[in-house]
């Protein structure tokens, strides 16, 4: 599966790690249930989930805070490049 297959599926991958999960999620739109997902997971890539969609929100404090958590840097990149580099990294790409 490509970051592309997993934004564009109709249904969350069956059997996805919870984190691809929360990917798909904030593509449907549906960033409580992502972020849900996200804060369950307590692994540097759920920080780094739970950081892009605090800075989706347009919380940077909080995103900051993850992102640290996720041994991180603020990214100067578009949301949507950082989404296809998370999905990238969980799916081994």
């Amino acid at each position: 599966m490509t970051p592309y297959e997993l934004r564009t599926a109709a249904h969350p991958p069956s059997g996805a790690h919870p984190l691809l999960k929360a990917l798909w999620h904030d593509a449907k739109g549906e960033w409580a249930k992502a972020h849900q997902l996200a804060q369950d997971d307590d692994t540097s890539n759920g920080s780094w989930v739970h950081a892009y969609l605090h800075r989706k929100e347009g919380d940077l404090s909080n995103a900051s805070y993850w992102y640290h958590r996720a041994r991180k840097s603020l990214p100067e990149i578009s949301l949507d490049e950082e989404w296809n580099q998370i999905a990238a990294s969980l799916l081994g790409a």
